[in-house]
């Protein structure tokens, strides 16, 4: 079963004007004013329940949700003492992945996904990595359920039993390259346009290999991935704008994470171990 708790919109707490919010970083970065700093912790605080919201779909029942704001707030705290106000970037862009990374790492720690649950997850993306690699295209959802001796009904329940490894997916950060330079497979479902000089190369070439698999998914699982995390709709709308259940847009997220992980196992020596 899925549960989406989180509002779209992100109001927030108090009420500032850009020129009002500036001015409380410039305070804090000179200053370490406490007062500018939980002025800020306050101010951005919706992003915190905004994210732990769409992290919440798919989380088995032993978690809850407050937990994830408490470990998200953690991350936000974390990113208002740690944000370079000269770098040109927006807060809430720098704070979405930091907020994003707090939450997964208090997971891990926890251990929160059963062993039997990720030897399933491991099993279907065994799966789909044999079955592309024979067919040399993606696999349909018949193809992987006669894979694994399934009929499409118990490969559906499946996908829901396991959904919640997903969430270690386009949220993970993988380090490339020196001076600790870091890509999520999730920052390139937008394609930006802006460029930095210093860039290595390796970054490039990852960034490229993860637009390229994305880009060659099934059309139904690119949508889901360009709604999901670009657009940043609930599965329930997005099973509106596609007119199928939220439970169907679940199982189809879930599969194209596993699908994605599938291929970058191939590129552990790019990206690092999973």
């Amino acid at each position: 079963m899925t549960r989406s708790y989180p509002p779209r919109r992100r109001q927030p707490a108090i009420e500032m004007t850009e020129e009002e919010e500036m001015k409380l970083w410039k305070i804090y970065k000179k200053t370490s004013d406490l007062d500018a700093r939980n002025k800020l912790i306050l101010y951005f605080a919706p992003v915190v329940k905004f994210v732990a919201g769409r992290m919440m779909v798919n989380m088995p029942p032993n978690v809850e949700y407050e937990d994830l704001v408490s470990y998200g707030t953690l991350g936000l705290i974390d990113a208002i003492d740690k944000f370079d106000i000269t770098k040109g970037i927006k807060f809430k862009t720098y704070a979405n992945l930091r907020i994003q990374g707090a939450i997964l790492d208090e997971l891990r720690a926890s251990d929160w996904i059963p062993r039997s649950i990720r030897k399933k997850a491991r099993d279907v993306e065994r799966a789909i990595q044999a079955l592309e690699a024979k067919l040399g295209r993606p696999a349909t959802d018949e193809e992987i359920a006669k894979a694994l001796d399934m009929s499409f009904e118990e490969y559906a329940e499946l996908l829901s039993q396991i959904s919640g490894t997903a969430m270690l997916s386009l949220n993970d950060v993988w380090y490339i390259g020196k001076d600790d330079d870091e890509i999520t497979v999730g920052d390139q479902v937008e394609d930006t346009e802006s460029t930095t000089p210093d860039l290595q190369i390796e970054r490039d070439e990852a960034k490229s290999l993860l637009k390229e698999m994305i880009l060659k998914l099934p059309e139904r699982e690119k949508q889901v991935i360009y709604l999901y995390y670009y657009e940043e709709l609930t599965l329930k709308e997005i099973g509106e704008v596609l007119n199928v259940t939220e439970s169907r847009v679940s199982q189809i997220h879930t599969q194209c994470i596993l699908r994605l992980r599938s291929k970058l196992a191939k590129e552990r020596e790019l990206f690092g171990s999973l």
